[in-house]
């Protein structure tokens, strides 16, 4: 075993060579280091002769999966693969393609290949299409070796450079592998909040499928659905008959069993909370044993979870039950010793599943805690904690129960070796083992260690010493599941290639191959990803826990933002740099996913090498807001010690106010993430976090205003900062603040006479004059908020006064009072209104803010340009609009619409910004009257943003978070052509 000093000296020299060479990435325990541009890993870890792909290179070849002669256990499973493949690497006859080289794949039951493995080999390498077969004797082997096949097309165009193409246009290989498992199966927790849905638990299975998994496991502790048991997972969104049955068939068809996963004695809290279920309480979280009436309510579970599946295994669950025996238990049978109250529980639970012909399995851990009367998961991993001795005293496990022996956190093959040995001397001849993707207490997978731990405990799983048959794979979602659990596909990856060799090492080269072949990622980036976990590398004097993974991201997040009891931890760190390094990355990842090469293969959408780095779009949005958020408290205490009132609204208006802004979109897009893969019921409890950190920072926000202006909270108007009412949405990756080109920031030169500028807006110091204030949020009126798209739209009342500028509003309203919000050209923006304020038009590329004899001019910006989106059979009806709508009278020749979405290309490469019009109040709204189903929103709308794939998901997260409504000319719908 390595030394932690050896391990951080080495760690350190890897650094030192990477900050040399330009890469701030930190290493990963596959050596798979960051890459420095668009896709793949760093050059090192890549074999000679190979090059870099990137997500703009176009696929060269294309799988002919020969599914009419496929064999019928694979048929169904193969159609399904290759019509939802995230990469187009399948052909497909239903769409166009140039792709030049194709590769015809078919498939053969043989009896001559030993059971658990596969050999793929080409059979005929001349020809229009060269020919592979696949021979095996699992179906899932069959799985495993297409996705091998994919991963040697990857590899093959690496192989290709500039003088030849044989590698492409003759294949020549022969694939063979074993897996070292019977079982590799993967638990997912759907018990935590997150309940995955029916398509997502697809999309899962069709990635087991290809790394190798044949066993599924769904943990559900109260999210199924009981018949006459209404307050069974009541608003948890537990899976029905019909669905569980339907994910049994699909995982069928791709090989892989899937195996119920309960709780019989622990983790019930969800169910004993209700009065239902009272009386069979031990504990808020134990049921309570040897009370018939609990067994009454399992043998009911246990039939219910077990009917719609085909496998004959049972999860029973059974881990943590903390306090077995000691609430109501010993008021009604007296006290009695914990082991010998387990194991009669286990017994009489074992007999229910025998009954109905199934073979349990229960995690261990209780039999080890009980034993040595110790709670902690120090008793459990105690090596010299052996619970033979105490259960000899009693009658014991029964025989056919399988153990499964769960570790997350070890990085010694050893230790995991010897609890291996303990678990046999229990009477378990094949205990499983199971180890953890860490998705838990994060938000985003930590992929380093999860590597770290798994090498460990597969090496020692698969070791003549440890001789175990069965291997699982955990997803937990602790604490809310916060975390996506498609973050963890590259721990899956790494225990299937682990599971299909006796090495103990995984290749970086072929991990990043068969993630990118696979999965649709790049490795690099995704490893980049976990570093909003990691602690800068200059802190050496902080204390590192080596056996548990930092979540650092997930504290700074939640944190109070005006105490921050955190600051003084990382006061020495420069988290704004890490931060602001990952969130920069990651977002030009996730944006050139969507979109750079989407021409790559025409005819298909999505037709991109990395699809799945749209995803990196979360940790690069958490990492933006910790960059605003990390140091913040220090920074502001620092003028207001000195008391400088207007450098402390300067830190307000340049960092607390993109945080706010940025922690928006933040929540905006995970819950439009946790809405496209789980079930709706959870979300509640993460929104709750969110909606208390957004009333914090605004609150922080209105107590700074207040006090830097001198002016009471209460007479501040609502402030622009957040501007919720109208539901502002944005590209949530396309902020003005990470405008790549710095010219473009758009500052607001503020002139006035000094004695001209009221004392309430400048405070004790004049230095406010002439300052910048960041593009961000326009202002905010009673009646809504927004950004206009273009220039002013023609329907907007502009009452010209004899004298001074011309004055936006109803000419009606009272005098002074704004009632619309207007800002015009990007970045052109003001700063915070008061009940005074007075906004003004001059041009379409201008704007005065009058605030009393205050004149505040912003520079004119050029007329953004627009692309038209593909034209669709959609028609408005002018003539039920009024005369004054925008659709009759708008200045703005690209953009029509009111209440709406707009897209604006902002002149430089890659500076797009999604916005809504403004919000206007009922007497200015050209919609008012407008008949109900006339080009308003609704399934129309739907329609043509799901006519538009490569934009889809970035149009719905914007749309269905809008609050505005919606009118649209559906022959000018606007968007730019590329959005990277």
């Amino acid at each position: 075993m390595m030394t932690s000093e050896l391990r951080k000296k080495q760690r350190m020299e890897t650094e030192e060579q990477m900050q040399q060479n330009g890469d701030t990435g930190s290493p990963s325990p596959m050596n798979i280091a960051t890459p420095s541009s668009g896709g793949g890993i760093t050059d090192s870890a890549i074999p000679v002769g190979q090059r870099i792909l990137h997500d703009t290179d176009p696929i060269q070849v294309n799988i002919d999966v020969a599914l009419d002669s496929a064999p019928e256990e694979l048929r169904e499973g193969l159609r399904q693969i290759v019509q939802s493949h995230n990469v187009p690497y399948f052909y497909r006859p239903d769409c166009s393609s140039d792709v030049p080289y194709i590769w015809q794949v078919g498939f053969e039951r043989s009896a001559d290949i030993p059971s658990g493995s596969y050999e793929a080999r080409t059979i005929a390498r001349e020809g229009p299409r060269p020919r592979v077969l696949i021979r095996y004797s699992r179906a899932v082997d069959a799985f495993r070796a297409l996705g091998q096949v994919l991963t040697a097309a990857r590899t093959a165009e690496l192989a290709v450079d500039g003088s030849s193409d044989r590698a492409l246009r003759a294949p020549d290989f022969v694939i063979s592998e074993k897996a070292q498992f019977e079982t590799l199966a993967l638990m997912i927790d759907c018990s935590r909040n997150g309940v995955l849905s029916v398509p997502n638990v697809y999309a899962m299975l069709r990635n087991m499928a290809l790394m190798g998994f044949n066993m599924l496991q769904l943990y559900t502790e109260d999210t199924y659905k009981v018949a006459g048991e209404p307050f069974f997972g009541y608003l948890r969104g537990g899976y029905t008959q019909d669905e569980l049955r339907a994910i049994d068939d699909y995982a069928f068809s791709v090989g892989i069993e899937v195996v119920p996963c309960i709780q019989t004695l622990g983790h019930l809290g969800q169910i004993l909370q209700w009065p239902r279920f009272a009386g069979l309480r031990d504990t808020n979280e134990v049921i309570l044993s040897r009370l018939p009436e609990t067994y009454a309510l399992l043998e009911k579970l246990i039939t219910t979870v077990s009917a719609p599946l085909r496998s004959k295994r049972i999860h029973i669950g059974m881990d943590e039950a903390y306090g077995v025996g000691e609430g109501r238990f010993r008021g009604m049978f007296g006290a009695q010793e914990g082991t010998a109250i387990f194991v009669e529980h286990l017994a009489r639970v074992h007999a229910i599943c025998a009954k109905r012909g199934l073979r349990a399995m229960i995690w261990s851990d209780m039999l080890f805690c009980l034993a040595a009367k110790n709670n902690a998961l120090y008793a459990y991993y105690d090596q010299s904690n052996n619970p033979a001795d105490a259960l000899s005293k009693v009658e014991g496990i029964p025989p056919d129960v399988d153990l499964v022996f769960w570790d997350y956190y070890h990085t010694a093959p050893e230790i995991y070796a010897r609890k291996i040995q303990q678990h046999r001397d229990l009477g378990c001849d094949s205990p499983w083992m199971a180890s953890g993707a860490w998705t838990w207490s994060r938000l985003w997978c930590y992929l380093p260690f999860s590597f770290e731990s798994n090498r460990a405990s597969l090496t020692a799983a698969k070791s003549p010493e440890g001789r175990v048959a069965s291997f699982m794979l955990t997803i937990w979602g602790d604490e809310g599941n916060e975390c996506d659990f498609f973050s963890a596909l590259p721990v899956m990856l790494y225990a299937g290639n682990h599971a299909y060799t006796d090495r103990t090492e995984i290749d970086p080269a072929f991990m990043e191959n068969t993630f990118s072949a696979i999965c649709g990622g790049s490795l690099g980036d995704w490893m980049n990803a976990s570093r909003i976990d990691d602690i800068p590398q200059d802190a050496g004097h902080m204390d590192a826990r080596s056996q548990l993974p930092s979540n650092m991201s997930k504290w700074l997040l939640w944190e109070d933002p005006m105490l921050s009891f955190m600051s003084p931890q990382y006061a020495a760190l420069d988290l704004e740099t890490h931060y602001t390094q990952i969130a920069d990355r990651l977002l030009d990842c996730a944006l050139s996913s969507t979109n750079s090469g989407r021409s790559a293969v025409p005819g298909r959408p999505n037709s991109v090498r990395y699809p799945l780095n749209r995803l990196l779009r979360m940790p690069g949005l958490l990492a933006r807001v910790l960059s605003l958020k990390c140091h913040l408290r220090d920074k502001l205490t620092v003028p207001y010690r000195a008391g400088d009132r207007a450098a402390l609204l300067q830190v307000v208006e340049t960092r607390l106010r993109p945080l706010i802004e940025a922690q928006r979109e933040l929540w905006l897009y995970h819950r439009s993430r946790w809405h496209r893969i789980y079930k709706p019921f959870g979300w509640e409890t993460l929104e709750l976090r969110y909606g208390g950190l957004t009333a914090r920072l605004q609150t922080m926000y209105d107590r700074m205003v207040a006090y830097s202006l001198q002016q009471s909270g209460s007479t501040l108007r609502r402030s622009r900062a957040i501007g919720v009412a109208a539901g502002i949405s944005r590209h949530p990756a396309l902020l003005p603040q990470r405008s790549r080109n710095p010219s473009k920031s758009g500052d607001i030169g503020i002139t006035a006479i000094a004695s001209e500028v009221p004392d309430l807006l400048l405070g004790e110091s004049s230095s406010a004059i002439n300052s910048s204030v960041p593009p961000g949020p326009s202002m905010s009126t009673d009646e809504g908020s927004g950004l206009s798209v273009g220039a002013v739209p023609a329907w907007l009342p502009v009452t010209m006064p004899d004298s001074g500028p011309a004055v936006v509003g109803s000419p009606n309203s009272p005098p002074g009072e704004p009632v619309a919000t207007v800002s015009l050209g990007w970045p052109v923006t003001a700063v915070a209104t008061t009940a005074a304020t007075t906004v003004a038009m001059v041009t379409d590329t201008s704007a005065v803010c009058a605030f009393g004899n205050l004149a505040m001019t912003t520079a004119s910006q050029p007329e953004p340009t627009m692309t038209p989106f593909p034209q669709h059979n959609f028609h408005h009806h002018p003539s039920s609009v009024s005369s004054n709508s925008a659709f009759n009278n708008s200045s703005n020749s690209h953009v029509t619409t009111i209440n709406a979405l707009g897209v604006r290309e902002l002149g430089g490469e890659g500076d797009f910004w999604l916005q809504p019009a403004p919000l206007l109040p009922p007497e200015l709204d050209p919609l008012a009257g407008v008949p109900s189903g006339i080009g308003s929103l609704g399934e129309e709308t739907d329609d043509i943003i799901d006519s538009i794939p490569e934009l889809e998901e970035d149009l719905h997260c914007i749309y269905e978070n809008s609050h505005t409504s919606l009118l649209l000319d559906y022959g000018r719908v606007t968007a730019p052509s590329r959005l990277g």
